[in-house]
């Protein structure tokens, strides 16, 4: 979907397919609204007269065109004083809504007059196209006859913006959308496609032709040269090979310090050894949401261009069963040195995680975000509406709270006291990987702190947030509130 940004001054010489017209409850018709009722010859105040629209927030009425808009759409925004962020998103639903109810193919949003309280024009104009570009996804990789696919192909936005202002944010809430849309595609694939050297070919293809972003893919023989018996203590009882992914994007100056994501990337979580329950064990090919959140976030960047220098650093592989899998009292050695005890297989994305942040050192980094379906006792405390956020320093903290909110992707500030440290002690390793029924979420990422003490590192636990049970299908979380961190970050 293409978004421009344009002044329009008489909504009534404006030429489009459909004309969208947000109105409130109880308002007088002014602007464009006022001037598509006269081209039109009173259809809307005659809608309004009927009580056929009222501008009541949900509603919208289709009514026929003028001579330069073949259609006009009304969309309710419920009363003018509460029309806040809340209220706005629900705008952008309804309209996404109708417009998919029309077989138009391009429309011009008149939203002169629309005014968010408590954000700016450009706020609204970014979240509009992030929006409409995320609702417009459509899985069609396995499927013999998918969903038809939205017909709109152009949105033209008039707004009290400036026009480069406008611009810019409809082009960085278009761009973020199609890194939700990539990582909701990765992660609703079936795991016997999407394997670990399916994500490393994804991420060359990201690669190919951008001279700003290199990727190399470590094998198995380079992570036992380089001591990652963690990570290959999972990859154990599989066929499919591991797979260590670095995308480098370089879009700031060479000495300044890259931010880091890294990506659990278990494509399939079978439990290993410790094997889970035969219900919904399906839903574990979601097991890889982290990773495909940072493939996501990485598309956002390169699109947007970003100036900074971004590395996404991925952990793929695949937790099966087998005569030669990993067995519960196994002690593994990490890249750190670091002895684990596995007392349980299934806490296997913590394994593979502990090596890459150990691995990331190499790159100094300016911040560490490691993001990972990692504990159901996450889901427990959260359930589907917050990320669970740990972090060793409250401003990087603060800095992912900001950016959730922004764009309503939102986490929730966890502890990571040592307090919770000592449920991961071990009679037979340095720790276990597992820290007993209570606070699993945070004593998951007490284990990981343990390995990420030579930089600034957050934690997203999105075990509740990277999918939907009811309907089945991956979210695309956390990919705004990270490229929103990263926007910020590049001062954008």
């Amino acid at each position: 979907m293409k978004f421009t940004a344009r002044t329009v001054s008489d909504a009534s010489t404006a030429t489009s397919q459909c004309a969208v017209v947000p109105l409130f409850r109880n308002s007088k018709l002014s602007g464009a609204a006022a001037a598509l009722n006269k081209a039109s010859g009173g259809a809307i105040k005659a809608a309004l007269e009927l009580g056929d629209f009222t501008g009541k927030s949900g509603q919208s009425c289709l009514l026929p065109g003028t001579a330069k808009s073949k259609r006009l759409l009304l969309i309710g925004c419920g009363e003018r004083k509460k029309f806040d962020r809340a209220a706005a998103r629900e705008f952008a639903r309804h309209t996404y809504k109708a417009l998919n109810d029309t077989t138009a193919r391009d429309a011009l949003l008149h939203l002169e007059e629309l005014e968010v309280d408590g954000a700016d024009a450009e706020w609204l104009l970014e979240m509009l196209a992030r929006s409409l570009e995320s609702s417009s996804y459509r899985y069609t990789e396995t499927v013999a006859k998918p969903k038809p696919a939205l017909k709109l192909a152009r949105v033209v936005v008039s707004s009290s913006a400036g026009k480069a202002s406008a611009q810019r944010a409809l082009d960085q809430g278009a761009a973020t959308a199609c890194g939700v849309n990539t990582a909701r595609n990765l992660a609703n694939l079936p795991g016997n496609v999407c394997t670990p050297s399916y994500l490393a070919a994804q991420a060359r293809k990201l690669g190919r032709g951008n001279s700003k972003l290199s990727i190399q893919v470590l094998e198995e023989k380079k992570m036992r040269e380089l001591g990652m018996g963690s990570l290959l203590s999972v990859t154990a009882g599989t066929e499919q090979p591991a797979k260590l992914i670095v995308m480098n994007y370089q879009g700031g100056k060479k000495s300044d310090k890259p931010y880091v994501l890294v990506g659990k990337g278990i494509t399939f979580d079978s439990g290993g050894i410790s094997l889970k329950p035969g219900a919904k064990m399906d839903e574990m090919k979601f097991d890889m949401g982290g990773a495909a959140s940072v493939f996501g976030t990485m598309d956002a960047v390169t699109r947007m261009e970003l100036p900074l220098n971004v590395i996404a650093v991925v952990a793929a592989a695949e937790n099966m069963p087998s005569g030669s899998a990993t067995k519960p009292g196994d002690v593994v050695t990490s890249m750190s040195g670091k002895t684990i005890e596995v007392l349980n297989t299934d806490a296997e994305g913590r394994l593979v995680l502990c090596d890459a942040l150990t691995y990331v050192e190499r790159f100094k980094p300016a911040a560490v975000i490691d993001i990972a379906t990692l504990t159901g006792a996450c889901v427990v405390a959260l359930g589907s509406h917050a990320t669970g956020l740990y972090a060793n320093k409250d401003e990087l903290a603060q800095q992912l709270l900001a950016a959730g909110t922004e764009t309503h992707d939102r986490a929730w500030h966890m502890p990571l006291w040592d307090d919770y440290s000592k449920q991961l002690k071990s009679d037979f390793a340095d720790l276990a990987n597992l820290g007993g029924p209570g606070g699993g979420s945070v004593t998951a990422a007490c284990f990981l702190a343990e390995f990420a003490g030579a930089y600034d590192w957050a934690h997203l636990d999105i075990a509740g947030t990277a999918w939907d049970s009811t309907p089945k299908g991956a979210t695309g979380r956390p990919v705004s509130l990270l490229t929103r961190y990263l926007l910020d970050r590049a001062g954008a």
